[in-house]
């Protein structure tokens, strides 16, 4: 058992979507920040739980090839890259393997994926950044980012991934606001004026927008007298728009509700895909403009439009997704729930004499159920969701349009693999056509996804589905058989089922398991097993020529696993409850039940259980019972 302090060696083999490395010691999985898959390190532990540990790099040993030396200095304070510490294509491989992953464990799908997108610039791409502010020790406004999983400001403002314009900035703001006496606000005190500074710059423009970020609007003319006194507009005559945003919150959420311009212009202007686009504060605008075209392009081929389109654009934003194909469609309609937005959204249709696009502030799923009341049946949906992935009005909405395509495109592969998984059932019939990662951030942990769900290809792939109705018409009664196997289930078993999912992760090598009332078709309870002690105790029995059921090892150990990754048990709740939603109320579940009872009882065929069936439980032998008469066998057997 590993302890704390206690130093070890070993190779790194794996890498997580919070970027940390993943290497084995005796069997327990050590997570070490900045390191290499083929690194062999020395560790120092520094954290240990029942089924894992933490460590920090002690030593590097031996180095991976994929490792190259940081070209920043605070790389490793800075919550911002996960990355710097690698060559870009060991970089690429990793995102591409956090799609593929994410896919595969949460959505159970074998795909042929399309080689990521890299990015031709991984420095300095960003037209957006926001820097925290606070009092330093002496009082003083500091700004920078924030440290790894905290709130503490690293004073750091020469991020690579920003122009090098705004560094020079936001330390010029710093200082004239420390000039003009004017306070930090204090997170824990509630105390201070200036939050925030936030730069925002048209690509292709080059127009910049400074918001300041104030918790109260007293700062509003104290802003103004810094402005005139420092000209600043004059030694930066990028800045079009100096806009006070007022957010007196006590939030994490970096924007208030009201804008007050003090400067220039309220809206500042770029170009995406050939379209002027107009951005506010609010506006969400991809933050790598270049790569942007390109993800938007693969998404109209993706999307494989003729011209007499009708497409719907949820999630839309600034309306610069959908606006990008508006020549390549008969109808656009956008829909996005902040309101700033859709104005940005109309606006950038007006100034680009673009007739064929509309644009709805509301709830996606909302509007989208709205609008399939009002009989619209889109040819193609296009989904951009937040990081929480799409609800369930807005995804049942989408199948009950039935689209001929589906493009999605997520900033977070699980939620996205969980989506799908829906989308793919058998009842709502589309199937993944085309997928592919993208890299929007270099160096960061984020990836982005574009997906294209088809019901033509999921039309020519349903012979594959075709086994569930073979079974189901090779009982004589199907159903009688339904309704005799309801009353087992509802009767004998006391309206639970327990499932047991193989939604592998190869880190924890867990499983999920689910209790469910069979009759209400809900989930009771689920949890987690972790299975490497128990498939290591079982393979030593073999070993030893002992006879060893998992079963009963499992009995004994499963109490005492508690599994504590966030994210690791988020996407298994996930995978699990997905996977029931979409099963529950389908012949496939009572196939799946029979499957699942096959299993427990642990005898794959009535021959093997001859000699045995009368030391079987009750509801075992109605359950044969029942099974033997849909398959015309005599049971027990001869």
């Amino acid at each position: 058992m590993l302890k704390k302090n206690q130093l070890v060696e070993f190779e790194i083999t794996g890498i997580t979507t919070e970027g940390n490395g993943v290497g084995r010691y005796e069997g327990m999985a050590v997570f070490v920040p900045f390191t290499a898959v083929g690194d062999f390190v020395s560790v120092k532990i520094v954290k240990v739980l029942k089924s894992y540990s933490y460590g920090i790099i002690n030593e590097i040993i031996t180095p991976s090839p994929d490792r190259t030396e940081s070209d920043c200095p605070v790389s490793q304070k800075c919550g911002g890259c996960m990355f710097r510490h690698i060559t870009y294509d060991a970089e690429l491989r990793i995102k591409s393997g956090f799609v593929t992953d994410s896919f595969r464990r949460i959505g159970g799908f074998e795909l042929d994926y399309e080689e990521i997108a890299g990015c031709e610039h991984i420095d300095h791409y960003r037209n957006k950044a926001q820097y925290p502010v606070a009092p330093g020790p002496d009082g003083k406004a500091v700004c920078g980012f924030y440290s790894r999983r905290s709130h503490r400001i690293v004073p750091f403002t020469e991020c690579r991934l920003q122009p090098v314009v705004f560094r020079k900035i936001v330390d010029f703001v710093i200082e004239h606001i420390n000039k003009n006496c004017i306070s930090a606000y204090d997170e824990t005190t509630g105390k201070g004026l200036v939050r925030h500074i936030y730069i925002r710059q048209g690509f292709h423009s080059g127009k910049i927008m400074l918001c300041i970020v104030v918790s109260n609007k007293k700062a509003i003319p104290l802003i103004q007298t810094m402005l005139s006194e420092s000209l600043l507009t004059e030694k930066f005559p990028e800045i079009v728009s100096v806009v006070v945003n007022i957010n007196p919150e006590n939030t994490n959420v970096i924007l208030g509700k009201k804008c007050v311009t003090v400067y220039g212009e309220d809206n500042i202007t770029d170009v995406m895909c050939e379209n002027k686009i107009s951005l506010s504060p609010f506006s969400f605008y991809q933050v790598n403009t270049p790569q942007a075209e390109l993800l938007y392009s693969i998404a109209a081929d993706y999307a494989e439009l003729t011209g007499n389109e009708e497409i719907l654009d949820l999630y839309c934003g600034a309306g610069t997704i959908g606006l990008s194909m508006h020549d390549k469609v008969k109808t656009l309609t956008g829909v996005e729930v902040i309101e700033q937005a859709v104005e940005n959204a109309r606006t950038n249709a007006a100034a680009n004499n673009i007739k064929n696009a509309e644009f709805i502030c509301g709830d996606a799923g909302h509007i989208a159920d709205k609008l399939l009341k009002d009989g619209k049946r889109p040819d193609v949906v296009i989904v951009d969701p937040p990081r929480k992935g799409c609800d369930n009005l807005t995804l049942d909405s989408i199948v009950r349009m039935k689209p001929e395509r589906i493009v999605m495109i997520s900033c977070n592969p699980a939620t996205a693999a969980r989506d799908c998984k829906i989308l793919c059932s058998e009842e709502n019939g589309y199937e993944i056509k085309r997928i592919r990662g993208v890299d929007l951030f270099p160096r960061t942990g984020h990836v982005e996804t574009v997906v294209c769900l088809s019901r033509e290809k999921a039309m020519l792939v349903k012979k594959e589905t075709k086994m569930i109705y073979d079974e189901k018409s090779g009982y004589k009664s199907w159903s009688n058989l339904k309704k005799q196997m309801h009353d087992l289930l509802c009767d004998s078993l006391k309206d639970k089922i327990s499932y047991f999912y193989t939604s592998y992760h190869e880190v924890h090598n867990a499983y999920g398991r689910a209790t469910i009332n069979y009759s209400k078709k809900e989930i009771v309870a689920f949890s987690w097993v972790e299975m490497y002690k128990q498939e290591q105790e079982v393979s030593q029995l073999y070993s030893q020529g002992k006879k060893v059921s998992y079963g009963e090892i499992m009995k004994k150990w499963m109490p005492e696993c508690k599994l504590c990754d966030a994210d690791f048990i988020n996407s298994l709740t996930i995978y699990l409850k997905t996977d029931i939603a979409a099963s529950l109320n389908s012949d496939n579940y009572l196939l799946r039940v029979f499957a699942y009872m096959d299993r427990r009882v642990g005898k794959r065929t009535l021959v093997k259980i001859k000699d045995d069936v009368e030391k079987l439980p009750d509801w075992v032998k109605q359950f044969y019972q029942i099974r033997c008469e849909a398959d015309g066998i005599v049971f027990p057997p001869k």
